[in-house]
């Protein structure tokens, strides 16, 4: 269990590495925009994220 704990990590960073690798600058621009978002639509939007994983998750299984 910890193992795949492990990968699951180590996937997770290579995959948000990705785009900062490739256009720096976006990314930068992009920080700065969810910087100035308020804390309600942040929360929305990570709570969308993990249901989206979780619902992937669950279909991938």
């Amino acid at each position: 269990m910890t193992q795949h704990l492990l990968v699951a990590f180590c996937l997770m960073l290579i995959l948000e590495g990705i785009l900062p690798f490739l256009y720096p600058q976006r990314w930068r621009k992009l920080v700065v925009q969810l910087a100035q978002i308020n804390d309600r639509h942040m929360r929305f939007l990570g709570l969308a994220s993990m249901l989206l994983g979780l619902v992937i998750l669950l279909l991938v299984n």
